[in-house]
């Protein structure tokens, strides 16, 4: 049967956002200082923006009416007296005395202390590579142990096999383990073995803990000391029980990572997005502005736009550039505007939280605050992803204080963070010879008018990474 071709014409509706619009949602979901870059870079490819430095922002200039009368230009002149409106409005935004946080001595000498005391810790390979050029002579084998060292992970381990050192040095294999053993005999102990059995056996040999029970138990039951089944191991090693369990205790005292004290990750600064203080009883709420460049539009751009014998690609090109500038402006604007208003929403509904602590949480959905703040719940979950809120009770990612609720016996309804919060307590006091199963926990926290199912506290258990009752168990 031939194939037959037939041409439809099909009607559908489809959302396209324009190059604006993603880059409004892209900054309100960005964190702080990421848009302190997209800012800065935005910058350097546009001329006609321009960061005020000085604490007051520069005044506007007179409004003048554009020389040339010819249609093109008349058609801008709306746009541009729109775009020098908004320019004034993001000056009036910055200098409002109660929106933004002012940065004082004291701030600026706490910041000059935190970054005068971070140091920049030698790395594991440095640290590696200093102790083979005082013990190493030979070129060779140097050649050899800097290669060897540079297949060293950060937790210490090497990551390549005998096989693909023997193709990438050019040596023999027993050349390569030659010197292979030689480093793991180097600080610190445990380096450069294969797996965690080799790095404890290494660890143990160098405490003279040689064909003892500790060196059987990490050769032969490792999975099982993993899985606390003490009384299995001392049977298949023929022991006694308290001898198993004070090897297993040495053990513990091992290094099973023993590179990470070399570790050169970046500690991580939170930089709070919203400060929330509390000022005889009522909360402040400022939007850290400190990180953001305060920007305006370039007098000198504007005059060039006024004057008769400037070229028309130079005006088409201000233009857009004028048209880029303050869409970001505008953008920036919304963002702070956007985080103020939900943070207002969660401070009016979290009041006792930050009165009197964690234990006071309420429940509190996206839904509910996007109705509050009149704003869809997609824009909401936005604004708040990778957030911070700097509070009296601490620093919180502004997520923390969303959660649904559970309902007590007494109609109550509790936060599902406090529920997680009793959970872990109670688990952090239990016996670690008979630790608290999922009932039982169901069973404590009925008695405190909490009503909830197995699978409910198993969720919540596996959510805060708590492994079972039966993992948890040592004898």
């Amino acid at each position: 049967m031939p194939q037959r071709f037939e041409m439809l014409q099909k009607q559908t509706q489809k959302l396209i956002l324009s190059p604006q619009m993603q880059q409004a949602i892209k900054m309100l979901q960005i964190p702080l200082m990421e848009l302190r870059a997209l800012a800065r870079q935005e910058m350097v490819t546009n001329p006609v923006l321009e960061e005020n430095l000085s604490e007051e922002a520069p005044l506007p200039e007179e409004s003048e009416t554009p020389s040339a009368e010819n249609e093109t230009e008349l058609d801008f002149r709306e746009e541009f007296d729109n775009l020098t409106k908004l320019d004034d409005e993001w000056r009036d935004y910055f200098n409002q005395s109660g929106g933004f946080r002012k940065i004082t001595q004291q701030d600026d000498e706490k910041r000059k202390f935190m970054l005068d005391s971070i140091s920049v810790a030698e790395s594991l390979q440095d640290h590696l590579l200093s102790q083979l050029g005082v013990i190493v002579t030979d070129p060779g084998k140097e050649k050899i142990g800097i290669t060897i060292i540079g297949n060293i992970d950060n937790n210490g381990y090497l990551r390549s096999s005998n096989e693909e050192l023997v193709r990438a040095i050019g040596k023999s294999p027993e050349e390569i383990e030659e010197i292979i053993h030689l480093i793991q005999t180097f600080d610190p102990v445990g380096v450069g073995a294969r797996d965690i059995e080799e790095c404890l056996l290494i660890q143990l040999d160098r405490l003279g803990k040689v064909n003892t029970l500790e060196s059987r138990i990490v050769t032969e039951c490792l999975d099982l000391m993993g899985e606390h089944k003490y009384e299995q191991i001392a049977d298949q090693l023929q022991a006694q029980a308290i001898d198993v369990k004070k090897a297993i205790t040495f053990i513990a005292t091992l290094d099973p990572k023993p590179g990470l004290m070399f570790s050169q990750e970046e500690s991580q600064y939170v930089v709070p997005d919203v400060f929330l203080e509390r000022r005889n009883s009522e909360y402040i709420i400022t939007l850290n502005d400190d990180k953001i460049p305060h920007l305006y539009i370039s007098s000198l751009y504007r005059t060039l736009m006024r004057k008769k014998d400037t070229p028309r690609e130079t005006i088409n090109y201000i233009k857009n550039k004028i048209r880029s500038g303050s869409w970001l402006i505008r953008n920036i604007t919304q963002r702070q505007q956007t985080i103020s208003k939900i943070a207002t929403a969660i401070v009016d509904v979290q009041r006792e939280f930050f009165d009197e602590g964690p234990s006071f949480l309420k429940p509190l959905t996206m839904q509910t605050v996007a109705n509050t703040v009149n704003l869809h719940e997609s824009t909401v979950s936005r604004a708040i992803a990778n957030k911070y809120m700097q509070t009296p009770q601490g620093t919180f990612q502004i997520k923390y204080f969303f959660s649904s609720g559970v309902k007590t016996v007494s109609g109550e309804s509790l936060s599902v963070n406090n529920v997680k919060d009793q959970i872990t307590a109670m688990v952090k006091e239990e016996s670690k010879q008979k630790p608290l199963s999922d009932q039982d926990i169901i069973a404590r926290l009925a008695q405190q008018g909490i009503r909830m199912a197995r699978r409910t506290v198993a969720k919540y258990r596996q959510e805060m990474n708590m492994p079972a009752s039966s993992v948890r168990k040592q004898k």
